[in-house]
C-alpha cells in the first residue's frame, strides 16, 4: 500500500497595520507578520478629504518584532481634475524631482487660473511655484510634506506666493511620490517629462 504523503495545511490571518496620518488600520492577510515585508496598500481617502479624490500608498515594514508602514506617494485622481475644470481659465502643471530632508521626491503641482492669461504669465508662475517648493522641501521632511499637503496648507502658501503674478482659483499637488534618497545639497532639479502649455 502506498504511503499517503499528507500536506500540512498553513492557515493564514489577518494582520492589522496603521497607516500614519490617517485613521485608516488596514487588514492584511497572511501566514505571519514577516510575510507583509514591503507590501504596498492603497487607502481611498475621498471620504476623510470631503470628496477630495486622493489616493495614498504606503509601504509595510516588520522589523523588530514590530509592523509599520511609510507613506510612498500621494495621488489626486484625474476625475477630481476633470470635475473643477471650466471655460476661460488656463492650468499650469509642472513635474520635477527635488529632495527634502528624508527622501528625493517626485512631485506634481496642478493650479488654475482664474482668467485666460499669457504664455509669459503661465511660464512665470510655474517656475515661481516650482522654486518655492524646492526650497521648502529642503526645510521639512517627507511625512510633514504629506501632513501639509492633506490639511491643504502647502498649497495654501504656494497659493500665496503666485499670487503677486497672478491670483489662482485652484492648486493642488497632484502628485507626490518618493522616489529615492535625498540629495545631499541639491540645488539643480531635474525636470522628468515634458509639460505642455494650456
Amino acid at each position: 500500500m502506498a504511503d499517503v504523503v499528507t500536506k500540512k495545511i498553513i492557515k493564514k490571518k489577518f494582520f492589522e497595520v496603521q497607516v500614519p496620518l490617517t485613521a485608516a488600520k488596514v487588514k492584511l492577510y497572511a501566514v505571519n507578520p514577516e510575510e507583509l515585508n514591503n507590501r504596498v496598500v492603497k487607502i481611498d481617502m475621498t471620504k476623510s478629504l470631503k470628496g477630495k479624490n486622493v489616493e495614498l500608498k504606503a509601504k509595510v515594514t516588520y522589523k523588530d518584532g514590530k509592523t509599520e508602514s511609510d507613506l510612498i506617494s500621494m495621488v489626486l485622481l484625474p476625475s477630481y481634475i476633470r470635475r473643477i475644470m471650466r471655460r476661460g481659465i488656463d492650468y499650469v502643471e509642472d513635474s520635477f524631482k527635488t529632495s527634502c530632508k528624508d527622501a528625493q521626491l517626485l512631485v506634481k503641482p496642478f493650479m488654475i487660473t482664474r482668467n485666460h492669461v499669457s504664455r509669459e504669465v503661465r511660464k512665470e508662475i510655474r517656475n515661481t511655484a516650482r522654486k518655492f517648493l524646492e526650497n521648502y522641501a529642503r526645510i521639512k521632511n517627507s511625512r510633514e510634506l504629506f501632513s501639509e499637503i492633506m490639511t491643504n496648507k502647502l498649497q495654501k502658501a504656494i497659493s500665496m506666493k503666485v499670487k503677486k503674478i497672478y491670483p489662482l482659483a485652484f492648486c493642488e499637488i497632484r502628485w507626490m511620490e518618493i522616489v529615492g534618497a535625498p540629495v545631499p545639497n541639491s540645488k539643480e532639479n531635474t525636470q522628468v517629462e515634458g509639460i505642455t502649455e494650456a
